[in-house]
């Protein structure tokens, strides 16, 4: 029985689209009604598109005689009866079940589908194997989708199950190169749907497959009849109707449909599982938004899509095992259900066209998707810094990111580009610009990740590189060229500007590199440099909260240097201020989401307090007093909406309680961000203001209802969006979740009252433990744990 976390009906499945693919694949959705959509698994992002044909269906006969065939999906939404021609809605004319509900607890969606006039019930099961800890087996090019029958009648039933596909091969929601497409059958049971008129070479070429497991009298087409007005559809719906097989057709189609159907007999009151398993294999992505080609690794592992369906097939039993077995065990825990549902739903990014893995075997990321393209290329890493999923569920991924940013991005003089370029041995510092945040974020990183997975020969590697990068903060006109423990210089950052002169938001994420670098530099046996590192620490600590903290939160301190020649090459991005002498889009004397950002992410890697410990709780107060509202309908937003109407929460970014705004403050200023929220979160958990932080987690998952947005999208510059996987710090900070690898010492300090049992994970391994009877499981991986303490 697959766990169940939320159950959607009514319109609360109108935005619902569970991605289900592997990390690095990509997806095609399963809708809040059972349609397959978002076919995003030819290397780019798909919102909204779909083969002309993708539908499963089902009849069933009685003893009577009596024959009930449906679409296995359940009713449209209301909002998609209307258009120029009728409903433009996928599959808009076939016969559905009445009533759905849709039940989840990622990566898992079941679909429950009744109706009084058909003599079955349907759970349309759909999941792709997620295993933390365990990449490979978390990536496979598949989708599974297992309809469960049952039969509410008094007498057997002869029911049947068909799926069918537009081979739509050379399109992919933006381009359409589809030519001279053709399907064969597969044995034992499937089709596979190629192309000889798609070019090779092209990044819609590739291959689908469709096949069902443990077949009981399976027949297929390879093409559907090619006849007008709509009697191909027509062709095939009768042909299944009249005794639930499918006979061949001949088709000339440049882009034939393929159908597998399985015939069974299902007794009174009895169940039957007709497994499906989609797969595909599009060899061809492009780096970033150049056009030379890098590949996906996926596909290096598989001839083409049924290569990879039949490796798939064996495993199927074992992975799904896992994949419940994780999902059980983090739904043990005694979380809030928001919490879970944040940092579970969140997951999901990791599957869609938001990452991708090229042969060599490293992991890139956009920020997010857009509808039909990546948003924001390079692994860009000030969003990255936020998300901690990887470095808990899938340290192979989080070490490869820091691989790249050290060891590929960073230059000779410490300046590491925020974005890099592919492919890497010619592109990797083409972007050549830092950004404050993300550079120190990425040495808080560096700690963190060799404190999880006690990896010295990673930190070795990439200690030299990461002592460059602080090292740059000292050139000079660079950030602190005067070496005080103080961030006065030119700052890039994450709002997509400079900021000039000191600020919170970039002074916190330098403290934090400072301190983790101390400890580096110590565990290497290089004191003076992690003397240099407390120095400039204990300096930047005491200026910063006696020079920035106004009594209720810290503020920005504006300095504009006197010439732009004064500025350190490398350090300014074109969005920013056209006049750095007379800055504009500055953060000034605003109470900012995110401004202890640095102190939150030192919380989590244990490089302990930044900062004096009640200015810190005092301005956790005052963001929620003063950025919280309750209520859009009269909230001015000049920028882009993510929440709205008089019944949503949110945090804002930035307010101005005291006046003084700037004329032109940072461009996101009145938007609300939810990886902004999640962090906040994370921060007001970490010092103690727990109620604080379960309030805002529990006010983004409302908005993400399914009516409103889809509960697997937390959206910021694209779809899919990384800062949101911030989510699962919450569970890390909830359970008071510590562990050093070199010593194995793992300790809880739960967060909640009644906290009895606790999921903890390190990257390389994962499982319970429970606090009261002090009995650890580890459920997946290995590691080193010598000692367990609680409180």
């Amino acid at each position: 029985m697959w766990p169940t976390l939320r159950t959607y009906a009514g319109r609360n499945l109108r935005r619902i689209a569970l991605p289900l693919g592997g990390i690095g694949t990509g997806t095609v959705s399963l809708g809040g009604r059972g349609n397959l959509r978002d076919w995003e698994i030819v290397n780019r992002p798909a919102k909204g598109f779909h083969p002309g044909t993708a539908f499963f269906a089902i009849r069933t006969a009685a003893t009577d005689g009596t024959v009930v065939t449906r679409a296995v999906e359940g009713p449209l939404d209301l909002s998609e009866y209307e258009g120029a021609h009728g409903s433009g809605a996928q599959n808009h004319g076939l016969p559905r079940f009445r009533e759905a509900t849709f039940a989840t607890a990622y990566p898992f969606g079941r679909l429950s589908l009744r109706d009084a006039d058909v003599p079955v019930e349907v759970e349309l099961e759909a999941f792709n194997p997620f295993v933390p800890t365990d990449v490979a087996a978390s990536s496979w090019p598949v989708a599974v989708l297992r309809f469960a029958v049952t039969n509410r009648s008094a007498s057997a039933l002869t029911v049947s199950l068909a799926g069918s596909l537009q081979n739509f091969i050379g399109r992919d929601g933006t381009y359409d190169v589809a030519a001279g497409n053709y399907n064969t059958a597969v044995e034992p049971s499937g089709v596979l749907l190629r192309s000889r008129g798609v070019p090779a070479d092209a990044e819609q070429f590739g291959s689908i497959a469709l096949g069902v497991l443990d077949g009981v009298d399976v027949s297929r087409r390879t093409g559907w009849a090619d006849r007008t007005w709509g009697d191909s559809l027509l062709d095939f719906w009768d042909d299944f109707t009249a005794d639930g097989r499918l006979d061949e057709r001949a088709s000339e189609s440049p882009t034939p449909v393929a159908s597998v159907a399985d015939r069974r007999t299902v007794a009174a009151g009895e169940t039957e599982r007709f497994t499906f398993v989609l797969a595909w294999h599009f060899p061809n992505r492009r780096g970033w938004e150049n056009p030379e080609y890098v590949g996906n690794h996926y596909t290096t592992l598989y001839d083409d899509a049924w290569d990879a369906l039949r490796q798939f097939a064996p495993r199927l039993d074992s992975l799904e095992r896992r994949t419940v077995g994780f999902v059980d065990a983090f739904l043990s825990s005694d979380l809030p259900d928001e919490v879970k549902e944040a940092a579970l739903f969140n997951l999901s990014t990791l599957r869609t066209q938001t990452v991708f893995r090229t042969p060599d075997g490293r992991f890139f990321g956009w920020e997010g998707c857009s509808d039909h393209e990546g948003s924001c290329f390079g692994s860009c890493t000030h969003v990255w810094n936020y998300e901690q999923a990887t470095p808990f569920l899938f340290g192979e991924i989080a070490r490869s990111l820091r691989e790249v940013e050290f060891a590929q991005a960073t230059d000779e003089n410490g300046l590491m580009s925020f974005r890099v370029g592919l492919p890497l041995a010619t592109k990797a510092r083409d972007w050549n610009v830092a950004a404050a945040d993300g550079q120190l974020g990425c040495l808080v990183k560096l700690f963190r990740d060799w404190r999880l997975s006690g990896d010295d020969e990673m930190l070795r590697s990439l200690w030299p590189a990461a002592r460059r990068a602080l090292e740059f903060c000292w050139i000079p006109g660079g950030w602190d060229a005067d070496r005080d423990g103080v961030m006065e210089g030119c700052q890039h950052n994450t709002m997509d500007v400079e900021y000039y002169g000191p600020n919170p938001q970039m002074q916190s994420w330098y403290l934090a590199a400072l301190r983790a670098c101390e400890e580096l530099a110590t565990y290497l046996g290089d004191p003076d440099f992690a003397g240099v590192c407390r120095k400039l620490f204990e300096s930047g600590s005491a200026w910063m909260d006696s020079q920035l903290f106004n009594g209720e939160y810290y503020r920005h301190e504006i300095r504009p240097p006197a010439s732009a020649d004064d500025i350190a090459p490398g350090l300014r991005e074109r969005a920013g201020a056209p006049d750095p002498t007379h800055p504009v889009l500055q953060l000034g004397d605003g109470c900012l989401v995110d401004q202890l950002v640095g102190q939150h992410l030192a919380r989590i890697t244990q490089l302990g307090t930044l900062l004096d410990e009640e200015h810190v709780a005092t301005t956790l107060r005052s963001i929620v007093r003063y950025n919280g509202l309750s209520g859009f309908t009269g909230h001015f937003n000049h920028m882009r909406s993510y929440v709205l109407g008089a019944d949503e929460s949110a945090v804002l970014m930035c307010s101005y309680p005291r006046g003084n705004r700037p004329e032109r403050p940072f461009p996101y200023f009145t938007e609300v961000m939810t990886g902004f929220e999640h962090i906040l979160a994370v921060g007001l958990i970490s010092e103690g203001l727990v109620d604080e932080g379960l309030k805002v987690i529990a006010d983004i998952r409302q908005r993400y209802d399914g009516e409103r947005r889809n509960p697997y999208d937390e959206a910021e510059c694209g779809h899919h969006y990384a800062r949101a996987m911030a989510s699962w710090g919450a569970v890390v900070q909830l359970t008071g979740f510590t562990y050093n690898a070199h010593t194995g010492a793992l300790h809880f300090t739960p967060r909640l009252p009644r906290m009895e049992t606790v999921f903890w994970s390190t990257g390389n391994a994962f499982g319970t433990f429970n606090t009261t009877t002090h009995h650890l499981t580890v459920l997946e991986g290995t590691t080193n744990i010598t000692s367990v303490t609680v409180g």
